[in-house]
């Protein structure tokens, strides 16, 4: 393990009066619903956790295909830890210093999904490559970015690991035709010594129907196929590597069958699966376990482990409360938070709201809750809100509060954004 530099004493919002280090917050015995942690707060359902780890697990070892969770939906160590104990090959990332903060608390197998261009980024990783433990693979589209890290790990005396991007046109980034593939297999060739190409990549994500997911996939198999055939890739095993979180089914069908050669092994990176939403990646869920066979032989799919609690703190209109929560909180860029359950003190539990209470708008601090005039809510209430996109949650939260059932802090993991 690296050198640890989660924050010795936790600080900011979310926590209790008499927050120390990470050890007396998880031995405190806090409860959200009794008033011990500050709101709004960020939590972390342990037993949701454990479950989704547990199901994708079963999911991915169904099709023969290995995970490499994209670490940027959290950004946080400890989660990241949890994820590579329960069987992840490594940890997909998007920028260099997202790859620093993860080496740094002791990752030593990333997948950069994304191009290494400018040379301050190039010196990040060179930096770390150092360290001969480290394992490292990003990726190419085109010959110019080709050329540019040839030239900048020659000097370093290091060689760096790629991966051919396959794109779509009107999409993001990765190559368009034929003539694009030949043109940065040949700037590789030209770097024998500090480039070497170790697999192909595609991401799915900017898509929208499944057919043309389908046609992408396969498309990226047979590149692969016609690449291997010319003995460009250099090392025995070839990656195969795709699937954000809306499609990752539909990627392990089209490469189950590659998989099943021993000299190519498959990495699939959705990052949404530890967390889950009620929003977009809810909408995913129904529809693969429509679907997918695998799916739906196991009982239960995955659940919404990140939920917020605030705090009634207005009701100046019989039909609208405000609630202590707000943009600087959640994300609300693929719909608002979906208040979910009530609890009042003296209640037994949290029960479940109304299903015609939602929050119509929200600013940076308050969210408006639209109610009926005689729904029982007042100030000082304790809402649970469900979240969608996770992704954009995360990053508002130095820290998360992992909690129990009964909403009893277990623990607390950080982030680094």
């Amino acid at each position: 393990m690296a050198e640890n530099l989660f924050h010795p004493e936790p600080a900011g919002k979310g926590l209790g009066a008499d927050a120390r280090t990470v050890e007396a917050i998880a031995a405190a015995g806090w409860s959200v619903l009794e008033g011990d942690v500050s709101l709004p707060v960020a939590v972390l359902r342990d037993s949701a956790l454990r479950h989704n780890l547990d199901w994708m697990a079963r999911f991915i070892a169904a099709y023969g295909v290995d995970l490499a969770p994209h670490g940027k939906t959290t950004m946080s160590p400890e989660l990241f830890a949890m994820q590579l104990d329960a069987g992840a090959w490594g940890i997909t990332l998007a920028t260099a210093p997202q790859v620093r903060d993860a080496y740094r608390h002791g990752v030593r197998r990333v997948l950069m999904a994304n191009q290494l261009v400018d040379r301050a980024n190039m010196a990040i990783i060179a930096d770390i490559q150092r360290d001969p433990a480290f394992e490292f693979c990003c990726l190419v589209d085109s010959a110019a970015n080709v050329e540019a890290l040839g030239a900048f790990f020659a000097k370093q005396g290091q060689r760096l690991r790629l991966l051919l991007e396959i794109g779509v046109m009107g999409g993001r980034t990765g190559v368009r035709d034929d003539a694009q593939v030949a043109a940065v297999v040949d700037a590789v060739r030209r770097w024998p010594q500090s480039l070497t190409l170790v697999g192909v990549e595609t991401y799915e994500g900017v898509l929208k129907d499944e057919a043309g997911v389908r046609t992408l996939l396969r498309r990226t198999v047979d590149v692969l196929q016609s690449l291997r055939a010319q003995d460009v890739f250099s090392e025995p095993r070839i990656l195969l590597s795709g699937a954000g979180s809306a499609w990752y089914d539909v990627v392990a069908e089209e490469f189950a069958d590659a998989a099943r050669d021993s000299t190519v092994q498959v990495l699939l990176r959705p990052g949404c699966y530890l967390t889950h939403d009620v929003g977009a990646y809810r909408e995913a869920a129904t529809r693969i376990h429509a679907s997918n066979p695998v799916a739906r032989e196991m009982a239960e799919g995955l659940q919404p482990a990140l939920q917020l609690w605030a705090c009634v703190q207005s009701r100046p209109e019989a039909a609208r409360a405000i609630v202590g929560l707000g943009k600087r909180d959640a994300a609300f860029d693929a719909g608002l938070p979906a208040p979910a359950l009530r609890y009042r003190a003296g209640d037994a539990a949290p029960t479940a709201v109304p299903a015609h209470w939602r929050l119509d708008a929200i600013m940076d601090q308050h969210a408006f809750l639209q109610v009926e005039a005689d729904d029982d809510v007042q100030v000082g209430d304790l809402l649970c809100f469900d979240i969608s996109h996770p992704c954009l949650t995360f990053d508002k939260w130095r820290h998360l509060l992992r909690v129990d059932d009964d909403v009893r802090v277990t623990g607390l993991v950080h982030t680094y954004f």
